[in-house]
């Protein structure tokens, strides 16, 4: 008996969202509808102060110091991916092949997304896109590398990623068999570090930042083709709250 009332509650509710106009949305787009960013003041997350993005002042920025590691390295940028998709709030690329060692610790790459336009800003200055590199460790913590993008040269494994989203636009499909990071990051490894969140609900914090600010370029053909999917998925500036903001120089 309660089974069938349990399956009675269910159809009527769906049956009560198509009678309103709102069709039934899969749960795990849910969240993903819920990001309205002309609205972030109705965001619900639990959080203090430690929020992401930031405005990085580079003259207010700490030389990292001499006697702890420092360096970003990457390893095995090539390698098999899982999915390629428009998630519901960004272009999500999953792969799992990348290691990374940050500052003297493993990291294993989970995904990489784009942001527009840069949700970080240098000086005062937004980049057309943001890619932040999700890393984590084996015991949950996670890395984030910021990678700005701005219009030039066209940059082959963009363009990779954009192909992937041409067949079947807003729906995961399978994705080519490699791809390799290495050519959406730069060459110059420096970075400006501090401790933030991530950048949509739940603005979980606790989470390692690293920002590089030399530049990888997009054609504006590429980058107008992530535009095509979100002209504005960036998070507001949040203040730095007296943070210790690093840098290195690479």
């Amino acid at each position: 008996m309660r089974k069938h009332t349990f399956a009675t509650l269910i159809a009527l509710s769906l049956a009560f969202a198509a009678q309103a106009g709102e069709p039934a949305k899969p749960a795990a787009h849910a969240a993903h509808d819920a990001l309205d960013y002309e609205h972030q003041e109705q965001w619900q997350a639990a959080h203090d102060k430690s929020q992401s993005p930031i405005d990085i002042v580079t003259s207010s920025a700490v030389a990292a110091a001499d006697n702890e590691p420092r360096a970003l390295e990457f390893q095995h940028t090539r390698g098999g991916i899982d999915k390629v998709e428009d998630n519901g709030h960004a272009v999500q690329v999953d792969t799992h092949a990348t290691q990374a060692t940050i500052r003297g610790r493993h990291f294993t790459l989970a995904q990489f997304h784009f942001h527009a336009q840069s949700e970080h800003t240098l000086d005062g200055k937004h980049f057309p896109l943001e890619g932040h590199f999700v890393f984590k460790a084996q015991d949950g913590r996670l890395a984030v590398v910021g990678v700005m993008y701005e219009q030039g040269k066209a940059n082959a494994v963009a363009q990779e990623v954009l192909d992937d989203l041409k067949p079947r636009k807003n729906k995961a499909k399978p994705a080519q068999q490699e791809i390799d990071i290495e050519g959406l990051l730069p060459k110059s490894r420096g970075y400006f570090h501090y401790l933030g969140s991530l950048t949509t609900p739940p603005l979980t914090e606790n989470v390692e930042w690293y920002v590089l600010p030399a530049p990888v370029t997009m054609s504006k053909k590429q980058i107008d083709g992530f535009l095509s999917h979100y002209r504005r998925n960036n998070r507001n500036i949040q203040p730095l709250n007296g943070r210790p903001l690093i840098r290195y120089e690479g």
